[in-house]
């Protein structure tokens, strides 16, 4: 069979098999009387043999060495191409999500386009300052799609970078939410945490469900990221959660600040010093679960905060009873 003919049957052209030959990769059987190239059914297959492992991305040098070295084994190759093609498809995918945001955006001209680019690749520098500057910039002219935003927000280690993102999303309208949303159900806590961070600075009323979803995560820094937010929200749901820091001692001052301002509630104060009294007000728990129990009651308006403190400034630990006394005091002051 002339070249020619091969090349119709086997789809290779004439070009790439004369390149297989210059290569040593390929050589026909014989040649014809006129100088030809002939190739037998032997030769056609060991075409087909070559374009079926360069289908699997195998340079043409070890194409040579799997066909013609007895001794070569393929499993070493294979697991390079593995990976090679996990980082080919990984770039692809991150090319393919950069344009997705980019026309999202509706740029206008090519100086929109140029624009979001740059916010899109300061929000991956590996500088904090860089990325903090891009978010801020992002809440201003917003030429950075929120789905970008959030990915950051949900990414984010640095405390500066964190907030400045949190503050961009909260600008940037209510399609951010959903998406943070799906970050609340991430299997990484530290995303979870951060998504309720998120949720906690956005205005929206679709946030204090998704808050009070949170108060039943299984980490605990989740779950008190979420009640410290529904406290300032002034939902009743977050009094349990808030209840357990302090007794757990865990931002158990912030949880106090959020108790007392959730206690300017007449119907809610009782309820709060009942269940501090309940977690903290025995002599069963430590010295300084009483104390934080003392502390927590200083900003709980009411008779039965009183009482709870009148106790306690009996307790039999000094400290305690002066903390309790010391409190007791000023709230007859007032």
């Amino acid at each position: 069979m002339l070249i020619g003919d091969v090349a119709r049957r086997s789809g290779v052209s004439a070009r790439m098999l004369r390149h297989y030959e210059s290569l040593g990769l390929l050589r026909p059987t014989g040649r014809t009387g006129a100088g030809y190239r002939e190739y037998s059914g032997e030769d056609i297959r060991r075409i087909f043999h070559i374009e079926s492992l360069r289908s699997l991305g195998l340079p043409l040098r070890d194409v040579a060495r799997a066909l013609d070295d007895p001794g070569f084994t393929p499993s070493g190759l294979i697991e390079t191409l593995v990976g090679q093609t996990r980082e080919r498809i990984a770039a692809e995918t991150e090319l393919l999500t950069r344009l997705e945001r980019i026309g999202s955006a509706e740029p206008a001209d090519w100086e929109d386009v140029l624009r979001s680019v740059a916010l899109l690749h300061a929000l991956g520098s590996e500088s904090a300052g860089t990325r903090q500057r891009a978010a801020l910039s992002a809440a201003e002219d917003g030429a950075v799609p929120v789905e970008a935003l959030v990915e950051a927000a949900l990414g984010e280690s640095d405390v500066s970078v964190a907030g400045a993102l949190r503050w961009a999303l909260a600008r940037s309208g209510d399609a951010a939410l959903a998406l943070l949303a799906q970050g609340l159900g991430s299997p990484a806590a530290e995303v979870r945490r951060r998504a309720v961070q998120a949720v906690a600075e956005m205005p929206d009323r679709g946030a204090t469900a998704l808050l009070q979803d949170a108060l039943a995560d299984g980490d605990p820094a989740v779950r008190r990221c979420a009640a410290l937010a529904l406290g300032v929200r002034g939902v009743a749901d977050a009094v349990p959660t808030l209840t357990d820091m302090i007794a757990e001692g865990a931002n158990d001052v912030d949880a106090a600040d959020a108790l007392g301002a959730l206690a300017s509630d007449p119907a809610l104060a009782d309820r709060i010093v009942a269940g501090l009294v309940d977690r903290l007000g025995t002599g069963s728990v430590g010295t300084s679960a009483r104390l934080r129990l003392a502390q927590a009651l200083a900003d709980i308006p009411g008779s039965t905060a009183s009482r709870a403190l009148a106790d306690l400034s009996r307790d039999e630990d000094r400290a305690v009873a002066l903390t309790a006394g010391y409190v007791l005091g000023l709230r007859d002051t007032r």
